[in-house]
């Protein structure tokens, strides 16, 4: 049976129990049974053995969303799923600083991601968690800062008197012994969206942290929705209220990549805003960036780029000419023919094509089965986005992307080029 976290966290907060672990160099999976063998027989228990290799993991897996910080800091794992990255915490705690509000509540804290972004900026933070282990690794991450405390409380007891600004960051999984499982329902949250809501009719300065698949008639009425993408996987949407919601912006997709950020916003409700025309497969086809689409802003990007949709319930555009944007990314048309896997099997025959990108929208057809019927023998290497690519040089040795989608009543495939 697998220990519960407060087992795993306890033994660490001793001299020894520190001093072990920050002996530890990067955790190394095929290294972690020998360095098992060799703790233990230095003396250590089996459970502070266990709780020092946990967390040697942990932070090595924290360093995609803390850097080098998370070689100091302490983890759960529900905790390390659901908390923010560094780049984007500091961005919302931007938020507060250009408000000028002087001290924030930070509700369900977690692991102080964002605790830790508000207090680096000399906003005093009261870190607020309810589950007691959590609430000891962010004592332990926010050692650094004297103007930071965390509270062992209920989010939605605590009083508020003196403190102008409030973030929240619900919990939206339930953890069990088989792991965790993510909540849908916004009043299911930890704490639900009512109470968000009721603090910002309260006037404070409010934001809070929602899962990136938050249906448009949710997000409340009175609010700037942000939805954010981090190397193109859309990470959250974040709820703004009051002084730190931008005026005349209701909705936004803020795009962070290697070469710094971009923000598209409308001030336009959901649903309303300028309408993209829809024209044929051309010149370039662009995939909008995940934050784009659910903010409801692939028309604007379209218009943008000077192009059309290649279908007005489907988010793929075209263009006739490449215009870099980091909103969308682009693809050189090649060909389209009509979906059929006869035609393409004999496609890739003819064009030795061993390595095949598949993406798809608007239909469903799935790629990995797709792949196994057009590279026969080929191996899957995966890919999240675009279905995987086939390993496998069976059929031949050059590489290929496939776009299948919908155009009105036809289903059709793009062979594209990446850009």
């Amino acid at each position: 049976m697998p220990q519960a976290p407060q087992d795993q966290i306890a033994p660490l907060l001793t001299p020894e129990g520190w001093e072990l672990l920050a002996s530890l160099g990067p955790y190394q999976e095929d290294k972690s049974f020998e360095l098992n063998s060799a703790l233990r027989k230095a003396g250590h228990s089996p459970a502070l053995v266990s709780a020092v290799l946990t967390q040697s993991r942990l932070r090595t897996k924290a360093e995609g969303k803390f850097g080098e910080f998370a070689r100091s800091m302490l983890f759960t794992q529900a905790g390390l799923e659901q908390a923010t990255r560094l780049n984007v915490a500091a961005r919302h705690a931007q938020r507060f600083a250009e408000a000028g509000i002087s001290h924030v509540a930070d509700l369900g804290c977690g692991l102080a991601a964002d605790s830790l972004a508000l207090a680096s900026m000399d906003i005093n933070v009261t870190a607020v968690e309810m589950d007691e282990t959590t609430a000891a690794c962010a004592t332990v991450n926010l050692i650094p800062f004297s103007n930071a405390t965390v509270v062992h409380a209920d989010a939605t007891a605590v009083p508020l008197d003196g403190i102008d600004g409030v973030w929240l960051d619900p919990a939206r999984r339930v953890t069990s012994t088989s792991g965790t499982k993510r909540i849908w329902d916004p009043e299911a949250f930890s704490p639900p969206l009512s109470f968000v809501q009721s603090l910002a009719a309260s006037g404070r300065a409010v934001g809070v942290k929602m899962g990136p698949g938050m249906p448009h008639d949710s997000v409340p009425a009175g609010c700037e929705a942000q939805w954010v993408s981090v190397a193109g996987d859309v990470t959250e949407v974040a709820l703004w209220f009051n002084a730190v919601q931008r005026p005349g912006v209701r909705r936004a997709a803020l795009v962070l990549g290697p070469e710094g950020a971009a923000e598209l916003t409308s001030g336009e409700d959901f649903g309303a805003g300028p309408a993209a025309p829809v024209g044929r497969v051309e010149g370039y086809l662009y995939e909008p960036d995940g934050a784009v689409i659910r903010a409801g802003l692939v028309a604007d990007v379209a218009l943008q780029l000077g192009g059309h949709l290649v279908d007005e319930h489907i988010a793929y555009i075209c263009a006739p000419q490449l215009v870099d944007t980091p909103f969308a990314r682009a693809y050189k048309v090649l060909k389209v023919v009509p979906y059929n896997v006869k035609a393409l099997k004999a496609w890739v025959k003819a064009e030795g094509i061993g390595v095949l990108d598949i993406k798809k929208r608007g239909t469903a057809v799935t790629p990995e089965e797709l792949r196994k019927q057009l590279l026969p023998g080929g191996k899957n290497t995966g890919g999240k986005n675009a279905g995987g690519k086939n390993a496998g040089k069976k059929g031949g040795n050059k590489t290929a992307t496939l776009v299948l989608t919908r155009i009105g009543e036809d289903r059709v495939a793009i062979v594209v080029e990446p850009v």
